[in-house]
């Protein structure tokens, strides 16, 4: 059977006559082997004296005189009985210091359980086990809703409803509840009005005990009404409300109950409710502040990571991004693909130093950078090179490593330029994994470092892996052995998947597995492509001189070669499109310019010149010569664009095509 605070010295005190009674193995026979007390009291010392003179001076006068032995055993007996009394008393007056230790010992074991909570369902679920059922038989947590954030001023009127309740189940007798336990309405709300009894009493912030008319009329009104309270089996000190402050205001209120049979609140317990109550709002106010943080950084860290990746031609991607840990969601490491000119891709893996907001912010800005130089279709190292500048100029201990990779389809082609990072994977069409030779390069902000690009082949089927260095880094293992650990795990991912590549997201998930307990040092950024290209039969590309007679040969090409490809329902619109693009690529310059037509899921075209002007698109008027081009290709094209290159621009357009 559980105890009470109050309840817990009675099973250990015993009478102190008892435990000072001395055992005498014969009347006439010495006293001997008694136990003391611990700590015996002075009216106990003088009567132990008392005892053993009187016992000498009975035993002498046995000896000389014969005395009856009735009346020496009845003084004997006389003398314990008073004894005892004495040490009784003793007793009681110790038993009230005992239950304030008591009381003290579960305050700091209940505190301890609630401040182990991390978030508010924990703080609030530690406050109800502590307290049920060594503190009352139920209780019921409420709070502010919406509960105020920091400093931060509630707009609406004081609106409290239930958190969380717990009792006392009915099988289990708890303190002499007998099977009587009491059980608060499931959906209560309390709407405090000011000048009300439940008002009044939160905003007095003490604990009170439900024994007056007042205190009464406050928990019936944070119970729902009067008729939700006579469902409550409590009597007039059964109740204890007490108001949940945080560090401004108050943010709810606690009810502890008492079954009718497990005794009265005292006034003492008042003082372990307003422990409990003031524990557990602070503890609540932190934990929505919390909250409130890790929201902001979750949903930075979420905004400077892409959602999705974009769709790209030749290529199929898939990714991951796990947190360090669930305390630390904010990191460095991000990923991502950039559609370049010419159904190219560029791959970017990277990682801040550092695991705060200001490392994702930096991230945010590099990754913002990133897109802006791979975008104007410079060489991987230039970018990574002006990734460097701006790193700079954000600060001097702002570090970074990054890996860049461009993929060419049509060139079946991919050039790396690498700053500081893990070198990335290859899983060939065989099974075979490779670690691919890469420059190292020196991390992004340590300034002065010229980096190098390298160009590898990119088979049809093979797999490239990028990732950040907190998946093969940790406590337990170095770089490299990480590096060869994940290798293998590639090619026993190959291996498994038989005749067949298998699939990217399978490839992830196999590669995440190799994480153990103490792995999780750093956050982990993922991405995986597969490389399609395309085909070269899939491929036609022309040089046009920039002369009058370029569109009427570029309409003669693109219509040759939609024929070839059993296309011709899309003819005539291919011819009109890129007529238009030629036209006014001739008008802005004087170089030849490029044609190519290739043809995947879509059918695009792509017209690139070196005039760095980029076409928009306008509504001519009805005495204008031009300007109508372009609004035809927005019109009939599924999409298209304009891109600026290094040297001049490429203008494309693609038509959704049925095979």
């Amino acid at each position: 059977m559980a105890e009470t605070p109050a309840d817990l010295t009675a099973a250990g005190q015993a009478s102190s006559g008892d435990a000072a009674r001395p055992r005498r193995p014969g009347l006439l026979g010495p006293v001997a082997d008694a136990p003391q007390p611990p700590r015996p009291t002075r009216a106990q010392s003088e009567d132990e004296a008392a005892l053993a003179a009187l016992t000498q001076a009975s035993e002498t006068a046995v000896a000389e005189a014969m005395s009856p032995l009735v009346d020496v055993e009845a003084s004997l007996a006389a003398l314990k009985e008073n004894i005892a009394a004495r040490a009784a008393g003793t007793s009681a007056a110790q038993g009230r210091p005992a239950r304030h230790e008591d009381r003290l010992r579960f305050v700091g074991a209940a505190t301890r359980r609630i401040a182990r909570g991390m978030d508010l369902d924990e703080i609030v679920m530690g406050l109800c086990r502590a307290s049920v059922p060594t503190f009352c038989d139920a209780i019921g947590v409420y709070l502010r809703d919406p509960l105020p954030v920091g400093e931060e001023r509630p707009a609406d009127r004081l609106q409290l409803r239930l958190r969380l309740t717990d009792r006392i189940p009915v099988d289990r007798d708890i303190a002499g509840a007998g099977g009587v336990v009491p059980t608060l309405p499931l959906e209560p709300a309390g709407w405090p009005q000011p000048g009300g009894a439940l008002y009044e009493v939160l905003r007095a912030v003490r604990p009170v005990v439900a024994d007056t008319p007042a205190t009464r009329a406050a928990v019936a009104e944070l119970l729902g009404g009067q008729e939700e309270l006579d469902r409550v089996p409590c009597g007039g000190r059964q109740a204890i409300l007490a108001p949940l402050r945080g560090r401004r205001r108050v943010i709810g209120a606690v009810l502890f109950l008492r079954g009718e049979q497990r005794g009265t609140f005292e006034h003492d317990d008042l003082l372990v409710a307003a422990q409990l109550a003031t524990h557990s709002a602070l503890g609540i106010d932190k934990a929505v502040l919390y909250g409130r943080e890790a929201y902001i950084a979750d949903q930075l860290q979420r905004t400077m990571l892409p959602e999705t990746l974009p769709h790209s031609t030749g290529v199929h991607l898939a990714y991951r991004y796990l947190p360090a840990a669930e305390t630390t969601r904010v990191g460095g490491d991000w990923y991502d693909a950039i559609p370049l000119p010419g159904s190219r891709v560029a791959l970017v893996i990277g990682d801040v130093m550092g695991h705060s907001l200001t490392s994702a912010a930096i991230m945010g800005q590099l990754r913002t950078t990133a897109q802006t130089l791979a975008g104007l279709d410079l060489p991987p190292q230039e970018v990574l090179h002006h990734l460097d500048e701006q790193a700079q100029r954000l600060g001097t201990d702002r570090m970074a490593t990054c890996l860049l990779a461009v993929y060419d389809p049509v060139a079946h082609r991919i050039t790396i330029a690498n700053a500081g990072h893990p070198p990335p994977l290859l899983l060939h069409t065989d099974g075979r994994a490779e670690v691919l030779r890469v420059p190292p390069g020196a991390p992004i902000g340590v300034g002065g470092v010229d980096f190098e690009a390298v160009e590898l082949d990119a088979p049809t089927g093979a797999t490239l892996l990028l990732y950040t260095d907190g998946l093969v880094e940790s406590r337990l293992r170095d770089v490299w052995s990480g590096i060869e650990l994940v290798r293998d795990r590639l090619a026993a991912t190959a291996q498994q998947a038989g005749p067949h590549q298998p699939p990217l997201e399978m490839v992830c998930d196999e590669v995440l597995d190799l994480l153990g307990p103490g792995d999780r040092d750093d956050d982990i950024a993922l991405l995986a492509a597969r490389f399609d290209g395309i085909a070269p039969t899939d491929v036609a590309s022309w040089r046009l001189e920039a002369q009058d007679t370029a569109p009427g040969r570029a309409r003669r090409l693109a219509r040759q070669a939609v024929a070839q490809w059993g296309l011709e329902e899309h003819s005539e619109v291919v011819e009109l499109l890129v007529s238009e693009i030629v036209t006014n690529a001739v008008r802005h310059t004087s170089r030849p310019l490029g044609l190519r037509l290739l043809r995947t899921d879509v059918l695009r075209c792509e017209v690139t010149d070196d005039a760095p002007q980029l076409p928009r698109l306008r509504h001519a008027g009805a005495s204008d010569e031009g300007g109508r081009g372009l609004y035809l290709v927005n019109r009939l094209a599924r999409r298209w664009g304009a891109t600026r290159l290094s040297a001049g621009k490429v203008v494309w357009f693609e038509l959704t095509i049925t095979t």
